[in-house]
């Protein structure tokens, strides 16, 4: 199914046009035209002359007459708060939950905002909303001036990390819980006593959503589907193959290394909630090799040191896994070998005192030279 733009909405903005063009007419006869006699809103005049602007008044008044629609008046601000959930649930009723509104009144305000911009915005495509060139461009500068409003608005609350008692919120898959919490804990425990820390695991299509709606602070790991959040490089790993120290499959390497052709003759144990890792499996073809799915990483050591199970796992986690005389570290020739851990936060919090402290003490603490 293909994408649409509402059938009358073309025709909604030509009358709309219409009507605002004949009322530029009358409200620059009705005003500018008091200077030839013709009746004006006496308090109108009066109150701008009184200010010595009446001359400035008239300007602008004749202006009005020459400016296309978009420049009509300014934009409600709800418009533009409905604009950015509906880009960010790319759903509308998803968004009128969000807002607490009703869809009709929640469609009303895209209507709204649809005929002031002369731009549908977004078209309805089978999976949602699909954001115009326009609302694209759009949706960058909404999300920063909201968040330095909200900023603004609660400039009166200083963010003191030894007095806080707040709880900061922040995605990591099993695997990223082993890597960085130990350390990240050990600091905030040093710098901020009182600050609660939950850790969860987010689908990668519904971490933006949750960054954005406030539900997560950050978000730390491998997530190269979030491609609409603000981020920053921690650290480069690359993925090797773990085994038992003594495995049969080692007795004839000619080097610490195994070729994805080798390991077609093993048997491998992955990880479900590790989408990247089986879906270098299955691209190599090795889909058949997997004689174990778990569902979690910190299962790995155990089963790797008591069978001939191989795993398919980032270096930096499987490095720490002790007692280390009992594993071996394989490097692999699997064509997306490396890749980026990286710390991300919305746009929408850009100046979130909480989210800022945070997002420093994890690159201060993880972020590679």
């Amino acid at each position: 199914m293909g994408s649409s733009v509402e059938p009358g909405f073309p025709k909604m903005v030509s009358i709309c046009k219409s009507r605002i063009k004949r009322k530029k007419a009358s409200l620059t006869v009705g005003c500018c035209g008091a200077s030839v006699g013709m009746a004006c809103d006496s308090r109108l005049l009066s109150g701008a002359a009184s200010f010595g602007r009446f001359k400035e008044f008239d300007n602008n008044m004749n202006l009005l007459s020459t400016i296309g629609l978009p420049n009509m008046e300014p934009i409600d601000l709800n418009l533009l708060r409905v604009f950015d959930v509906i880009y960010r649930t790319r759903n509308v009723s998803r968004a009128a939950e969000q807002l607490g509104m009703s869809q009709p009144s929640t469609s009303q305000a895209l209507t709204r905002l649809r005929l002031t911009l002369s731009d549908p915005l977004f078209e309805r495509t089978r999976n949602g909303m699909r954001p115009t060139p326009r609302a694209d461009d759009l949706a960058q500068f909404v999300q920063m001036g909201l968040a330095q409003l909200d900023a603004g608005l609660a400039s009166d609350t200083v963010f003191d990390p030894l007095k806080s008692t707040a709880e900061l919120r922040i995605h990591l898959t099993d695997i990223g819980e082993a890597r960085f919490l130990p350390s990240l804990m050990a600091e905030i425990r040093q710098k901020a006593p009182g600050i609660r820390v939950s850790a969860s695991t987010w689908q990668q299509s519904q971490i933006a959503t949750a960054l954005d709606n406030g539900e997560i602070h950050l978000a730390i790991g491998f997530l190269p589907e979030l491609k609409s959040s603000a981020h920053e490089r921690l650290l480069q790993d690359r993925y090797v193959v773990l085994l038992r120290a003594g495995h049969p499959a080692t007795a004839l390497l000619k080097r610490n290394a195994l070729t994805v052709r080798k390991m077609q003759t093993m048997d491998l144990v992955a990880v479900r909630s590790h989408t990247q890792t089986l879906q270098m499996l299955k691209t190599a073809n090795l889909e058949g090799q997997i004689k174990l799915t778990t569902s979690t990483f910190l299962a790995l050591p155990a089963i790797v040191r008591n069978t001939n199970l191989a795993a398919l796992m980032p270096l930096a986690v499987a490095r720490d896994f002790l007692p280390r005389e009992e594993f071996m570290l394989l490097d692999t020739d699997f064509p997306a070998n490396q890749f980026t851990v990286s710390v991300h936060w919305s746009r929408r919090h850009e100046h979130s005192q909480l989210v800022r402290w945070s997002r420093k003490v994890v690159l201060d603490l993880f972020k590679s030279a």
